[in-house]
């Protein structure tokens, strides 16, 4: 009687380590008893699988019921609650081990790449039962338990058992499945009690309430079979990539509802054909991983494998990626594998110690998110965070990771001051333990994702940040060129006058233009803070700051480098972007925003069309300066090849206010060029000063170059010329 006294206390007090010792069958032969704690019930009956009752429990203390077993084979409880309520289920405890023993060695080991199929709730069928296998990594807490809506969110009803070389504990509740609301409640090493959100949830509750729900088992009946053939080639340096970046909740919102945002289905009606339509090749989203903070626009992310329930279900975005790849649109996800917030409900000190982030602040918190860095020496830290790329890239057919604050994982001292940083085993500021996470990342992704791109946001001179992890990089498809954003836009920002003393934040950006595989970021960075808006940073009148803007989008398309721009920036919104509103959609009534649209549609276009903009964007010799060092005029001439160098095209950049007649060029060949676009036409807001459609060249040397002609190049505005063969 003291043994059942003591497990019903530890029962009623939730302090169970081993619940298996305790309920489910117990004993042998005539000895073979069932425990059960029922805490609350009337009555609990033993039944038979095919219906027969085979005696009453008998409550032995409270809330625990037991009685004798006498038939083999799998039984059930028949629960009577007060009021006439009734319950029938097998029993949880009589249920063998639910996490398999590779799955738990490959976690431990960090390797584990179907994580998200393999722990976290599967719903499965055990034995002929339907229910739910739930298991999570918590190796230092006392206790654990799942709860939700099967059990009245009772802590003592479904504890847990340890797997011990593991640190994993599991659980199979029978007659659960999708659809159900699910939490994990911790007592951690260090006594205290939480509830937990899943880690490895593939659903969450829309925010601002933080608990899981158990998903269906991924099974999208996919139609982009082509698209991912095609993939491959649609991601090459030798191909046009325009990306256009948007925050889900923000490009537009409901008409009725102006706070409100539209789910996938809606937003996939209205935004894909938009995209379609400018002629970019991709929409990137910040991230839409599960975040209890709007605010923070998704980079402060908790749910790592579910699609942030703001928007719908899971299948919902498995829908909207399906129906961008038929419109041939590829997808791209922003990544937090950096850092992540402090929510009581999150990883932060999960199971009562710092398991997911480091122990010591100066590794541990980032100081200027006031968030936690996770631990990515610690394999199954390393192991989770790949698994959840792997689980975007391959559920959900993702095309690529943008990989958010790299250059806070490569250095020890990123944002700190010195005393407040751990220098690495050899005494450097490298985070050698990021480096190795990065690398393997990448190689993994690599395999077994073909055609997937990663890319990186890293604003230093790390070298080798898109060279092959063979050959000593980190392995990323692209690297963000934070250098050539900065250089180029504090440059356009600048009053004309002063332009002549720094012509060479336009040019340096070539210097290192073919170091790495580039894409140019113009940004939601760029228009938030109190930045202001992109057309608020150019000087002078309205008329100058739209066409300063235009020739600064010209510059951008014809720079070796893929393209990003964020939304509303293609409108000249005048506004800095405020995630609590839509963008400023009604600008488009203003002919000079509308041409400012038209202007970023055309480019597009004739990115994508021309070989010379895009085919040899990694390579120096698609470049060409033919005149870089005009700083008086603040003038800029270069030349963009093709691979067969048959059709270059010529860019004339004028960013002063006073046009250029009869100004002298050299040019690659002699003969007839065509003008093929003009920043200035009046179609995009401008005053059609032009060449009349075409010049021509005669064979005289100049700038280098074989042939030479006298150009028209219209204020603050770009024109290119194609030589037309023939």
């Amino acid at each position: 009687m003291q043994f059942v006294a003591e497990a019903a206390a530890a029962l009623s007090e939730a302090r169970v380590h081993d619940p298996f010792s305790l309920l489910g069958p117990q004993g042998g032969g005539e000895e073979r008893v069932v425990r059960t704690y029922q805490p609350g019930a009337e009555a609990v009956v033993l039944v038979a699988q095919d219906g027969r009752e085979l005696g009453m429990l008998d409550e032995v203390a409270p809330g625990l019921f037991s009685g004798p077993l006498h038939e083999e084979g799998r039984y059930r409880l028949r629960i009577r609650w007060p009021g006439g309520g009734e319950q029938e289920t097998e029993d949880p405890y009589s249920f063998g081990m639910v996490v398999s023993d590779l799955d738990l060695h490959l976690f431990n080991e960090g390797r584990h790449w179907q994580l998200g199929r393999a722990m976290g709730a599967q719903p499965r069928t055990v034995d002929g039962v339907e229910g739910v296998a739930f298991s999570v990594w918590a190796p230092n807490a006392r206790r654990l338990s799942v709860i939700g809506d099967f059990n009245n969110w009772d802590g003592r009803r479904h504890p847990m058992r340890l797997r011990h070389g593991a640190g994993v504990w599991e659980l199979f509740v029978p007659r659960t499945g999708p659809g159900t609301h699910y939490k994990f409640e911790v007592m951690g090493a260090d006594g205290r009690v939480v509830e937990k959100a899943d880690p490895l949830a593939r659903q969450t509750e829309p925010p601002p309430c933080t608990g899981s729900i158990v998903a269906a088992a991924p099974d999208f009946a996919w139609t982009d079979a082509d698209w991912m053939t095609e993939r491959g080639a649609r991601h090459q340096p030798d191909a046009p990539m325009s990306i256009y970046e948007v925050h889900a909740a923000s490009w537009l919102r409901p008409e009725d509802d102006w706070q409100g945002h539209f789910g996938w289905r809606a937003l996939a009606e209205r935004l894909i054909p938009y995209v379609v339509d400018m002629g970019f090749t991709h929409v990137e989203l910040l991230p839409i991983m599960e975040h209890p903070f709007g605010g923070s626009w998704g980079y402060q992310p908790l749910s790592q494998f579910a699609p942030s329930a703001r928007f719908g279900t899971p299948e919902g975005f498995a829908a909207f990626v399906d129906a961008c790849h038929r419109s041939g649109i590829g997808v791209i996800l922003d990544w937090v594998p950096a850092h992540f917030p402090t929510d009581a409900h999150g990883l932060a000190h999960f199971d009562g110690t710092h398991l997911y982030e480091h122990a010591d602040p100066r590794e541990g918190f980032h100081q200027d998110w006031n968030t936690l860095i996770y631990n990515l020496g610690r394999r199954e830290v390393s192991g989770f965070l790949i698994a959840s790329a792997l689980w975007w890239l391959e559920t959900f057919h993702i095309d690529g990771l943008r990989v958010d604050a790299v250059a806070s994982m490569l250095y020890r001292d990123y944002s700190r001051n010195a005393g407040e940083w751990v220098p690495n085993k050899y005494g450097g500021r490298e985070n050698l333990e990021s480096v190795e996470f990065l690398k393997l990342m990448n190689t993994v992704v690599a395999e077994r994702c073909p055609g997937a791109v990663t890319i990186a946001e890293e604003s230093t001179a790390w070298p080798g940040v898109s060279a092959p992890v063979w050959q000593g990089g980190l392995g990323f498809s692209y690297k963000w060129n934070m250098g050539w954003m900065h250089d180029t836009l504090q440059y356009a920002e600048r009053d004309p006058l002063y332009r002549k003393w720094h012509h060479d934040e336009m040019t340096f950006g070539l210097v290192y233009a073919f170091s790495e595989k580039f894409v140019l970021p113009i940004s939601h960075d760029e228009v938030v803070h109190g930045k202001g808006s992109l057309i608020g940073k150019m000087p002078g009148d309205p008329w100058r700051q739209f066409a300063t803007l235009r020739a600064y989008y010209s510059f951008m398309w014809t720079h070796p480098g893929k393209k990003l721009l964020f939304m509303g920036c293609e409108i000249a919104q005048e506004r800095e972007w405020n995630h609590d509103a839509q963008v400023s959609w009604e600008l488009l009534d203003r002919s000079e925003h509308a041409g400012m649209q038209r202007l970023v549609r055309d480019l597009n276009q004739l990115y994508a069309s021309e070989p010379a903009l895009h085919a040899r964007d990694t390579e120096p010799d698609g470049f060409q300066w033919i005149v870089g060092g005009d700083a008086e005029n603040s003038l800029y001439v270069y030349a963009r090849y093709g691979s067969d160098r048959s059709q270059p095209i010529v860019v004339l950049l004028n960013m002063s206010p006073q046009p250029h007649y009869g100004y002298s060029i050299g040019l690659p060949r002699a003969g007839r060029w065509r003008e093929i676009f003009n920043s200035d036409a009046g179609i995009y807001g401008g005053g059609n000063i032009g060449n009349g459609g075409e010049i021509v060249a005669a064979q005289t040397l100049r700038d280098g170059q074989v042939a030479s002609a006298e150009v028209t190049i219209p204020p603050l505005g770009a024109v290119f010329l194609q030589f037309e063969k023939g």
